[in-house]
């Protein structure tokens, strides 16, 4: 048997947990820090009755190059597709592997950090896109406890730059359930040479980043309320 015949019988999550780790091995210096992966960020913004703010829906859409890397070795009934049930274990992994990272989000209220805002992740399943190739992980964030604010901020970024996020181009942040007059919008900074793509053919200038710049680029989804 050969090294690659061995990969492709291993389970879809242990290839998963596999690259992972690879990935962390190879994690770059200081000097050569840039993304690796990069993920489309749709997100909405669930409110109970009260106007509190409860949880945060993500959609987070994948490159091809990862997407494919994923779901290789996973048997799907259907060649080139794959259900959410096939998917699921995949699934797991993902938000798992999430939670040691904060889920790359952030929350501030009022202009104050809620650090540990978020409960573990619920409700995550994996879509897979044939005709893009794409998988999209879907999961909520509970907020810990429900809260008001009138001005609230959700930050989503990866610390090291490891993961590369952008906002979808259209209906990127939605509000469930807000109180009325309630208005949301996203922000992120601008620099030519941190173009996120769901291509891995972008020009990218390494010598520029570094380690921990994730935080200087990251999405910005503000609320403002009455």
């Amino acid at each position: 048997m050969t090294p690659a015949d061995a990969w492709l019988r291993l389970p879809a999550w242990t290839q998963f947990a596999v690259f992972v780790a690879a990935l962390a091995a190879l994690w770059p210096s200081p000097a050569q820090a840039h993304p690796h992966v990069w993920a489309t960020i749709k997100s909405e913004l669930v409110y109970a009755p009260d106007g509190s703010v409860t949880a945060v829906r993500h959609a987070w859409t994948f490159d091809e190059m990862f997407s494919a890397f994923a779901t290789m070795g996973i048997k799907a009934k259907i060649k080139g597709q794959f259900t959410r049930e096939e998917l699921q274990p995949l699934a797991k992994v993902n938000v798992d592997s999430l939670k040691g990272f904060a889920y790359f989000t952030y929350a501030t209220m009022d202009g104050v950090k809620a650090k540990g805002a978020f409960d573990h992740a619920t409700d995550y399943w994996l879509e897979y896109d044939p005709k893009a190739t794409v998988l999209t992980l879907h999961f909520t964030l509970p907020f810990k406890k429900p809260a008001k604010a009138k001005v609230l901020k959700i930050q989503v970024y990866d610390p090291e730059f490891f993961v590369d996020f952008a906002f979808a181009k259209k209906n990127a942040v939605k509000l469930i359930g807000a109180p009325p007059l309630c208005a949301a919008w996203t922000e992120k900074p601008d620099d030519p040479h941190f173009l996120s793509s769901q291509s891995l053919n972008k020009s990218f200038v390494a010598s520029e980043a570094f380690v921990g710049m994730g935080a200087e680029f990251a999405n910005n989804i503000l609320v403002q309320c009455p």
